[in-house]
């Protein structure tokens, strides 16, 4: 054998060991964020998953949803499907069950979510959905001092809606819940593309099994659609404190 030749092998052998080696790393950092995602959604591969459906509160079905609800449920279970998990989706006033046995969606407010309504009272007590008069879908966000009012002109400089994202923990080992509550299908759409676009920066600031309670702003929606969110406030110390009795 030539030492032409021998080069040549030796390159040909040089360049297979180092493609594998690429390979091999792309498929570790692949694996590990993966692995990230599925701890921070509660999701390892093969398990169940369940999505909350809410209702269209503007609807006289109790069985219709909005369209961008439908949008959020669709990004909700392409989610799932990356993590390898199965959805369970089922109507808001069907569940009967816990928390922590399997990871949980929760779209919508409390108006629309029954099941929603039961975790703000039992795991958020801080928040509040206040509803107006003249303004029966369009409720207000309380938390302690803090409101965050539905505003209404979409044309107005600065106008927005706002939505709930928390996640809640059962205890050590549980599931998460995730509780998507907006003043509008929109923001809950949006929300969700929140949640699953900056779940790692999220993993990093509340750790990866831990609660949080954030409100985001959607910025007018009416223009930009479910695209412009930004973080309003970390409502997170508030949320889970029971609130202060008003006395007499």
């Amino acid at each position: 054998m030539t030492d032409s030749v021998l080069n040549v092998l030796l390159g040909l052998v040089a360049s297979a060991i180092s493609a594998g080696l690429g390979w091999l790393a792309q498929t570790l950092r692949r694996r590990r964020r993966l692995g990230r995602v599925q701890e921070f959604f509660g999701m390892p591969a093969g398990t169940q998953c369940l999505l909350v459906v809410n209702h269209h509160t503007a609807s006289t079905s109790s069985k219709s949803v909005s369209r961008n609800d439908v949008h959020a449920l669709m990004e909700l279970a392409a989610l799932v499907k990356e993590c390898g998990a199965r959805a369970d989706i089922v109507a808001h006033d069907q569940v009967r069950q816990g928390l922590g046995g399997q990871a949980e969606f929760c779209l919508g407010g409390p108006a629309s979510n029954q099941r929603t309504a039961a975790h703000l009272a039992s795991w958020l007590p801080g928040v509040a959905f206040a509803a107006e008069p003249g303004r029966p879908h369009l409720d207000t966000i309380a938390v302690g001092d803090e409101k965050y009012r539905f505003e209404l002109d979409p044309g107005a400089s600065g106008a927005g809606t706002y939505v709930l994202l928390a996640r809640l923990h059962a205890g050590p080992g549980s599931r998460p819940v995730f509780l998507i509550a907006g003043q509008t299908a929109t923001a809950n759409h949006a929300a969700v593309r929140y949640l699953t676009t900056n779940h790692r920066q999220l993993a990093h600031r509340h750790d990866a099994d831990g609660t949080f309670a954030l409100v985001l702003r959607v910025v007018n929606p009416g223009a930009y659609g479910p695209d412009v969110v930004e973080l309003a406030s970390d409502i997170t110390a508030k949320a889970i404190a029971q609130p202060v009795p008003v006395t007499a």
